[in-house]
């Protein structure tokens, strides 16, 4: 016991020591291309191995069209002339006839394999982002729920979804990019032998005019990393101004509130925060482009100067001189891609490090892996104090409260006076800051969160419906005809089956009209009757209510309470409510007040307290009812 009721202050402390280390990683390894590489490279092994298979045949149709394609022309410009020159027409026609058949048969068939290898490419890239997709929304809906109000990690997020799809290109973006560097290296050593026989003064020429070529794409490329960095956080505060102008569920508070004006503003002035970074980014990156351009002229001139130097003196025929030229630029923008391949994966391997930080986000809450025994169950909180992160204010302070097993708890306050926080804590969506919560006499950091959640039904003040079938919504996973009944029975209990019977498509109604025309927009009553149903169809052993019936009316509340008092039975039961009428079915009333428990009884005795806050809160709301 002593163990378990020790103190964990130093869990802050702790807790922001992990996070300034996971920051300070992620700084160090932003530049991490290997890391990123590494771990694309594996992914596609374990996912999709035949997309190495599709990029080697690729590979070898490419490299071969390009090398054929700088080639064969000089054979088809001296046949050509050798005809002119007064040759052997038959010998030489045979030739260039079957040069020009190797030229066309070659071209098309190695075209034809690169675009049905790059249309695979393409498809197998949409299937992994997806993938990345889907892993980056499982991580966000198992990740710690602090971290789910932390701006840091919210930006985090932003990062990661931009990150593998806008500015990466997911698994694509990364493979073709690292593709690049591997063809253009193979149609380099090509080029290069070429080159070195005839006319080596061209390796010059080109190096030259690349290395002033990568220099202004590198200061290009890092001025877009930066706008990156800078565009993240105001593509998220610009998506959820746009987000609520279009998404109906706010239409009546928008309209109602005259409110389109003024989110309408605020979106223009994100809008224009971005825009201006945009600009700056445009201004700054014209001015190295410029730069390249006039570099490329340059090199195209000086390049044809020497070939046609070397051509007039016959050091090299007319074909040698189309073959030079033509490797010339090959070997260029070869050397070209492999810089700017380079400099494109580190750029893009950046981008989707921002993925993987995120994914690797660190745990702030201690991980245990104890089984739960089916017995009855008894929550104890011992000398519980709690502070939500990045504040220094206590929301409860040295909180003492035991639950018995099928108990039936109400809890009270005014706003702000740490209920909700109280049924965080006792569903380690967070952990206590110093003291303990027991759980049949064990730390619930001992336990598995997955078996521990698996004991509470919890209905909060502000759940959440989806876009699914009406029985999706209740069960929350692919229903059986079996499960189809329990499902019923939960409806039923709540109140809100013969409504539901009612819809066009039953319990197959999709709630909302976001996806489905036939959808169904439910009242406010209706929805929170269909949350109640999702904790009824859990059936787990202790229900949790958080202000479940706030959009009901004082007959509709008192007929759920009385249904819940009669279905929970020997089930454990913790209420909140404003309406304290409903404190008359629980066993026992917790007054929160100032940080902790300021009254405990039940109603009959607390009600006889004249000067008390549960005493008083009552004969209020009582006062509207006479």
């Amino acid at each position: 016991m002593a163990k378990n009721m020790a103190l964990t202050s130093e869990r802050d402390q702790k807790k922001d020591k992990n996070c300034n280390e996971a920051n300070t990683s992620a700084k160090k390894s932003k530049g991490c291309v290997k890391h990123s590489l590494i771990y694309i490279l594996k992914l596609v092994w374990k996912k999709k191995p035949i997309l190495f298979l599709i990029y080697f045949i690729q590979l070898v149709a490419e490299v071969s069209r390009t090398m054929l394609a700088v080639i064969l022309p000089k054979y088809i410009i001296d046949y050509l002339l050798e005809v002119l020159q007064g040759e052997n027409y038959t010998e030489v026609r045979f030739k260039l006839l079957l040069t020009i058949g190797l030229s066309i048969g070659s071209h098309f068939l190695c075209s034809s394999i690169a675009n049905l290898t790059h249309a695979m490419r393409t498809s197998y890239g949409e299937w992994f982002n997806r993938h990345l997709e889907e892993e980056l929304a499982h991580h966000a809906m198992t990740m710690d729920f602090e971290h789910t109000e932390d701006p840091a990690a919210l930006d985090q997020l932003n990062k990661a979804k931009e990150g593998i799809n806008w500015y990466s290109g997911g698994v694509e973006g990364i493979l073709s990019n690292f593709y690049t560097i591997v063809m253009n290296l193979t149609v380099l050593i090509g080029i290069v032998t070429i080159i070195v026989v005839g006319c080596p003064w061209l390796l010059l020429i080109q190096g030259v005019s690349l290395c002033l070529v990568t220099y202004y794409n590198y200061l290009n490329n890092k001025i877009e990393v930066q706008s990156f960095l800078e565009l993240s956080a105001l593509n998220r505060k610009f998506g959820y101004f746009f987000y609520q102008l279009a998404d109906f569920r706010f239409g009546k508070d928008i309209r109602l509130y005259d409110s389109v004006d003024m989110m309408g503003e605020k979106a223009d002035i994100e809008n224009r925060k971005m825009l201006e970074v945009w600009a700056k980014r445009m201004i700054r990156q014209r001015h190295n482009s410029w730069k390249t351009d006039i570099i490329n002229s340059l090199r195209d001139g000086s390049s044809y100067f020497y070939l046609g130097v070397l051509a007039i003196k016959k050091i090299i025929t007319i074909g040698d001189f189309t073959m030079y030229a033509g490797a010339a630029g090959n070997f260029f923008w070869a050397l070209f891609h492999i810089v700017n391949g380079v400099q494109e994966v580190v750029k893009r391997s950046n981008y989707i490090h921002e993925y993987i930080v995120f994914l690797q986000y660190p745990s702030v809450m201690e991980k245990g892996a104890g089984a739960i025994e089916e017995t009855e169950h008894v929550i104890e909180f011992c000398n519980v104090s709690f502070k939500y992160p990045r504040t220094d204010h206590y929301i409860l302070r040295d909180l003492s409260l035991k639950i018995t097993s099928g108990e039936h708890l109400s809890i009270v306050g005014l706003n702000g006076a740490g209920k909700t926080t109280f049924i965080k804590l006792l569903c380690r969506l967070y952990d206590v800051n110093e003291g303990a919560i027991l759980l049949d006499g064990r730390n619930v950091k001992e336990y598995s969160d997955e078996e521990y959640r698996k004991l509470f039904a919890v209905i909060f003040q502000d759940f959440q419906l989806f876009a699914f079938s009406l029985k999706e919504n209740v069960a929350l996973e692919q229903s059986s005809y079996a499960m189809e009944k329990a499902i019923e029975n939960a409806l039923t209990l709540s109140g809100v089956y013969e409504d539901a019977v009612k819809l066009e498509k039953g319990l197959n109604t999709i709630i909302y009209k976001s996806f489905d025309e036939e959808g169904t927009e439910l009242s406010g009553g209706q929805r929170q009757k269909v949350a109640i149903s999702r904790a009824m169809y859990k059936d787990a052993p202790i229900v949790i209510l958080d202000e479940p019936t706030a959009a009901l009316d004082p007959m509709a509340e008192y007929e759920i309470y009385r249904k819940f008092n009669d279905l929970v039975g020997g089930k454990t039961a913790i209420y909140i409510s404003h309406r304290l009428s409903s404190c008359k079915f629980c066993d026992r009333i917790a007054v929160f007040a100032e940080d902790h428990i300021k009254e405990y009884g039940t109603h009959e005795e607390l009600i006889g307290y004249e000067d008390g806050i549960y005493a008083t809160m009552f004969r209020a709301q009582a006062g509207y009812y006479v």
